[in-house]
Order: structure tokens, then C-alpha cells, then sequence
């Protein structure tokens, strides 16, 4: 009986060193879920430091790096002074979500990159680089816009579309190509129900309209290009 007990201490143990192996940190279900009370908490936190620091506790990032991305939160500089640990559900503690800042200048606001995305288009970005070295050119389709295409994905022998769930409407959303081969998510869809769904809005021709979609969820559209507003629908800003 003893012995029995014994083997049983032993396969549980084994069980459980297994799952923490199969389910690491970033693959855990807590961890990818953008919970209100953390993303307020970081909100307060930033708050505070701002307010004794004078500064914002943000990593520094090149001019070049696109707006969503450009200003993520540093914890370090906020932890624990401030805040006592980053989210569960964040990069730096095991998560999936990358804490940014939105309006930084005006209205310094957390929101959130999902990094599972990103890395899905880090994915196909891989497949499109190594067509483009065999090839000497992007796996180009049709043309959405001037500078903007749709992807041959037969001519990178995929039999299937690849799309990824947007974090607003739960709808699967394309990727398209810019004119430099590189691989961004089509927002488009998204960004005309947020026009439907927000008929106050201010936005006119010619104005950047991404910040429908951040400025109304927890979310910043990653990976996006410029968009606008014409005829009450959302079209590429093209210049």
C-alpha cells in the first residue's frame, strides 16, 4: 500500500513538471487575457509616476518606429515604487500583451499589442522574404491601392488564405503587402463598423482614422498602415 502511495506522489508530481513544460507562461490562459482592473492599475501607475517624475515611464524607441508601437511601457521604472509587479497577462511577467502608450503628449493612455498577432505576421513575413529571394520580387497579386497589394498566396504554396482574429470584432482579417514587400493587417473592415458604431466622430477626409479603433478598446490596431474616411467608409491613406 505504501509502495502504492509512493507511485501515485511520484506520476503526480511527473504530471505536473509536464504541464508547466506543454503550457509554458505566454501559452496559459490567464496570461492572454486583457483583464480591466490590470490595465487600470498600469493606468494608475503611470499616472502617479508622471505625476512625481514629470516624465513618463516609457522605453526609448527610434522616430522611425511606427506610432502604436513607439511608446511601451517601461516596468521597471514603475515596479515596484508604483505598481507592485507587471500583469500577469504582460510580456515581462510571462504574458502575450506588450503595455503601450497612446496620445502620449495629451492624454497618456495604456493600451495593448497583442504579441500573438504580431508574431503571425512575423510568420508570413518570413514566407514572403523567401519568395521575394528566389523570385528577386514580393509574391504581388492584385492591386488594393496605390502601393498597397493582395498576397499570391498560391505562389507561396499555400492552399489556404492565412487571416488573423481581430481583437475588436472577432472577424478574421487579411494581410496585404505594402510596395516593399512588407506584410501588414487590413484593418478595413474593422475600421468601418467603428465609423457605424461612432457617429459622432470628427474625422474627416484626409485625417488618420486608426485611432477609432484604439481610442474604443483596449486594443492599438498593430501592424497597420494609415487609414481615412471618405464617403463614410474607410479607404488606405495614400500620399
Amino acid at each position: 500500500m505504501k509502495r502504492l502511495v509512493t507511485q501515485i506522489l511520484v506520476w503526480t508530481c511527473l504530471v505536473a513538471v509536464l504541464s508547466g513544460c506543454l503550457y509554458p507562461e505566454s501559452q496559459k490562459n490567464e496570461n492572454q487575457i486583457p483583464y480591466t482592473d490590470q490595465i487600470q492599475s498600469v493606468q494608475s501607475a503611470v499616472e502617479q509616476y508622471q505625476e512625481n517624475k514629470s516624465i513618463l515611464p516609457i522605453k526609448t524607441r527610434d522616430q522611425s518606429t511606427p506610432i502604436y508601437q513607439k511608446y511601451p511601457i517601461d516596468f521597471q521604472k514603475i515596479v515596484p515604487s508604483f505598481l507592485q509587479q507587471a500583469p500577469g497577462n504582460s510580456f515581462e511577467n510571462g504574458g502575450v500583451f506588450q503595455y503601450v502608450l497612446i496620445h502620449p503628449d495629451e492624454n497618456p493612455t495604456v493600451r495593448l499589442i497583442d504579441l500573438l498577432t504580431v508574431e503571425k505576421v512575423k510568420d508570413l513575413q518570413l514566407q514572403v522574404n523567401d519568395y521575394r529571394r528566389n523570385n528577386s520580387y514580393p509574391p504581388f497579386k492584385d492591386v488594393l491601392e496605390k502601393n498597397r497589394y493582395s498576397i499570391d498566396y498560391e505562389a507561396l504554396g499555400m492552399d489556404e488564405e492565412p487571416t488573423v482574429k481581430s481583437p475588436y470584432t472577432n472577424d478574421q482579417l487579411p494581410f496585404f503587402l505594402n510596395e516593399n514587400g512588407e506584410v501588414y493587417i487590413d484593418y478595413t473592415n474593422d475600421l468601418n463598423k467603428a465609423i457605424v458604431n461612432n457617429p459622432d466622430h470628427t474625422y474627416k477626409n484626409g485625417d488618420d482614422i486608426r485611432d477609432l479603433l484604439a481610442d474604443n478598446s483596449f486594443y492599438v490596431p498593430v501592424t497597420s498602415v494609415p487609414y481615412t474616411i471618405k464617403d463614410d467608409e474607410a479607404v488606405f491613406l495614400v500620399k
